[in-house]
Order: C-alpha cells, then sequence, then structure tokens
C-alpha cells in the first residue's frame, strides 16, 4: 500500500497544483491531507474545491477548525507581538474571503484519522495501526518538532496504539524510529509529513511524504519525504498584492 500525505497547504494554489501533478505521476493507491487548507494565501476556496473535487480524505487543522467556526484566533503559536498582528491581519482576511461553503466544508472535518492495514486474514497476522493527526493526539495545535523527546512520542503513540504516527503543524519534515518492545514490530514510527503551501525548514519548495506500507515485512514502513519545486514568485506576488502582509511572501521565498 502506497500512502501520499500532504498537510499545511495554507491557501497557497500554486504549491498545490504542483503537488498533485507530482503524486499524479507516482500513482499512490490513496491521497490524505493532515489539514490546514487554508490561511496566509489568498485561494482558500481554490485549494478546497481542489481537495474536494479530487475527493482527498481530509483531517481538520487549527486554521481550518478556526475559520470553519468563523472564529478570529487560529489556535497559533507566535513569537512576538508582531507576529500575532499579522496572524490576526491573515485569519481576518481568510474569514472575510472564504465562501460559506467552504466555511462549512471546514466545520465537517474530522480531528483525527485512524487506518488500520493487515496482510492476508490468516490468524496471527500482525495489524499496522496507523494514526493520522494535524498536531498531536492531545491537541489539533500542539507542535511536534523534532527535538521532541523520544520518550514523549512514545507515550502519545503507545496510549493511541499507534504503530505510525503521521501529523504536521510545524512545517518541517522528520522521520523518528522509536524502538518499543511493546510494539507488535519492536519499534514505532513518528512523521512530520512538512508542509506543502509553507514551508519553515529553509527549503521553498513543498514537501510531502509517501509511506510504504507493508504488514509482511519484519520492517512495515518506508518513509519517503518528496520535494517539489513550484511558482514561489506566482505565490509570493498574489500575497503581495493581497491586503495580506508582505511579510508572508518573504516567508515563502525563504522558507521561513
Amino acid at each position: 500500500m502506497k500512502l501520499a500525505l500532504m498537510s499545511d497547504i495554507h491557501a497557497n494554489l500554486p504549491a498545490m497544483e504542483s503537488v498533485l501533478a507530482e503524486m499524479d505521476e507516482r500513482a499512490p493507491d490513496q491521497v490524505l491531507c493532515l489539514g490546514d487548507l487554508v490561511g496566509y494565501a489568498p485561494w482558500p476556496d481554490e485549494v478546497v474545491s481542489l481537495i474536494r473535487d479530487r475527493g482527498i480524505v481530509t483531517i481538520a487543522g487549527n486554521y481550518d477548525e478556526g475559520v470553519g467556526l468563523a472564529s478570529d484566533d487560529c489556535g497559533c503559536a507566535y513569537k512576538t507581538d508582531e507576529d500575532r498582528a499579522r496572524g490576526e491581519e491573515s485569519i481576518a482576511f481568510t474569514n472575510e474571503t472564504v465562501s460559506e461553503g467552504t466555511r462549512e466544508y471546514l466545520r465537517t472535518l474530522p480531528r483525527h484519522l485512524r487506518l488500520s492495514f493487515q496482510e492476508g486474514r490468516t490468524k496471527g497476522t500482525k495489524a499496522l495501526h496507523l494514526l493520522l493527526v494535524h498536531g498531536s493526539p492531545r491537541k489539533i495545535n500542539e507542535y511536534l518538532f523534532e527535538d521532541r523527546s523520544d520518550a514523549s512520542l512514545l507515550r502519545m503513540m503507545q496510549a493511541e496504539d499507534a504503530d505510525v504516527m503521521c501529523f504536521g503543524h510545524t512545517h518541517k519534515p522528520f522521520h523518528r524510529v522509536i524502538p518499543d518492545a511493546e510494539s507488535r514490530w519492536g519499534r514505532r514510527h513518528a512523521v512530520n509529513i512538512g508542509s506543502v503551501g509553507k514551508p519553515k525548514d529553509g527549503d521553498p519548495r513543498s514537501c510531502y511524504a509517501v509511506l510504504e506500507l507493508d504488514p509482511s515485512r519484519e520492517v512495515p514502513l518506508d518513509v519517503d519525504f518528496v520535494r517539489v519545486p513550484y511558482d514561489v514568485e506566482r505565490a509570493a506576488r498574489a500575497v503581495e498584492e493581497s491586503p495580506l502582509p508582505n511579510a508572508f511572501a518573504e516567508a515563502l521565498r525563504i522558507a521561513r
């Protein structure tokens, strides 16, 4: 089973279009989205329409939840008062821009998705349990950065009986393999799949993850992070021509 997972598109239509075209070349068995479809760029309705037209199964991000509820709070963490002021401009713009159909769709998105994969139906065959969240299983807006301890990640996965936990929200991809004698495979996997529309790891290309799942193997999971070039300048210029803060355009150019 080959799954393509994406997250944090943030209303960046050029990035979304390029990623979907690249995914079409790879032809995964299923495409799944871990949320934050809107915010920070001027195409929220267009991104949501693409998701819906393609029938991509999606969970809610914190930004989706805020806009779905017509809230002025996206649940984001800002380091400075200046960042907070820009964030308030972003969610105000998005709330003013989205159609009611988009808002209603965002309001219906689930917070978590659980999937189980099993090789055949032979008695005793182990099932691989995959948990998809936006931030963490505990909070939709909890940040799980790469410096999060193994012990913390392991506690979350054990509590949810997840062999693999995939998440976004930080916009910085990583894959951590954590030994665990209690696991069916002796290890668990924590996978941050990065961001399609607003990378923050210094690489302005979009990022998504391809998971190869095979419960019949001793190591049942392979993870490949895919970087996709897109027209960053088109997106940045559109931000600059909109009421959104110009700082969001520069963030796309430098991926910070």
